[in-house]
């Protein structure tokens, strides 16, 4: 299906490589290398979209993303726009740990991130100017540093999957849960590990498992023990075979600069940010998206109920769920 959808939407892949970059922590790597995949024509309006922990730009030419965005006629038909799909900091094809440098690579946050992919925009694309950002999940996280840190950048923002407060909480807990698993496997070895450190990344998945699984979508995949049995073992079992356990370390732990509520108010795009109820990483009974848009002048918060579409914390990737609000978004921010 990856194929197919490459084709008909004539996929390009490239390296920018950002010589002697400087990280917020002030360790430099002499050169930085950002993986992004493009379709359309450049000089088209371009609309920047990102990609979840642990992810890629890969996932979004998936048939539940591409083909229903970016076919003609669709919202980001990929004959009208010039859609940038970056691998960020530590995950796909971009600099991370496992090239080789493993616990001595630098430890990247998310204002790092952003600055790689304005670099990878102006230096390597020739973008000055964005018709629109999707983030989702870690994406959506940086969409918020986006519209802050360079406000007349976009026009429009759409956030999939988050909120715009420091993570805390049970979000907070669960990563480092991760992130601790991982550490306290004796194979680990401070990160210079001989092997794979499996008991500690296995518990590190199980956690992301249950952060970002649904209930109701799972009752119709494993609709008894046996098949939940069977899920469980594939899942864990894929899982394993393409995890680097510093990646999902650094990538987890790059959150932690993450907060942008003191500047939600120089927020200049149009925002509409989008939660489903199922999701429990931003379960919906804490209130924090619905009170933090009034302080966005242009800002408009949904929260979609569960339903047919919704996939919990994955509902981002699912464009059926909210291609409408994305339809709506790009109306209201000409």
């Amino acid at each position: 299906m990856l194929l197919l959808l490459m084709a008909a939407f004539a996929v390009s892949e490239a390296d920018f490589v950002a010589r002697d970059f400087h990280f917020a922590s002030g360790e430099t790597l002499p050169e930085l290398r950002l993986h992004v995949r493009t379709l359309g024509p450049p000089g088209a309006p371009a609309v920047l979209i990102l990609h979840g922990t642990t992810g890629s730009g890969a996932q979004f030419l998936g048939e539940s993303f591409a083909d229903e965005l970016f076919g003609p006629g669709q919202p980001l038909d990929a004959s009208k726009y010039f859609i940038v799909l970056p691998d960020g900091i530590g995950h796909g094809a971009s600099s991370k740990p496992s090239d080789g440098l493993r616990a001595r690579f630098p430890r990247y946050g998310y204002a790092d991130m952003v600055e790689a992919q304005r670099r990878l925009l102006v230096e390597k694309l020739g973008v000055k100017h964005l018709r629109l950002i999707v983030g989702t999940s870690m994406g959506c996280m940086h969409s918020w540093v986006w519209a802050e840190a360079f406000p007349k950048f976009m026009d429009a923002n759409l956030a999939l999957a988050c909120l715009p407060v420091q993570i805390a909480g049970r979000n907070r807990i669960l990563r480092k849960l991760a992130t601790d698993s991982i550490r306290s496997d004796p194979a680990w070895n401070g990160g210079d590990y001989k092997a794979p450190p499996v008991a500690g990344l296995r518990g590190a998945l199980e956690v992301l498992f249950f952060m970002t699984s649904a209930a109701i979508p799972l009752q119709a995949q494993a609709p008894s023990r046996d098949a939940a049995d069977a899920f469980e073992q594939e899942w864990i079992r894929r899982r394993l075979a393409v995890t680097d356990a510093n990646d999902f370390l650094y990538a987890f732990e790059a959150s932690r600069d993450y907060d942008p509520s003191a500047g939600l108010e120089k927020v200049e795009a149009a925002v509409t940010a989008i939660n489903s109820a199922d999701d429990e990483v931003n379960p919906p009974e804490l209130g924090i998206l619905e009170k933090e848009i009034t302080r966005v002048k242009r800002g408009k918060a949904v929260l979609l109920p569960i339903g047919p579409q919704t996939r919990g914390h994955g509902t981002h990737t699912n464009a059926r769920a909210w291609k409408e609000h994305l339809v709506e978004l790009l109306e209201r921010s000409k």
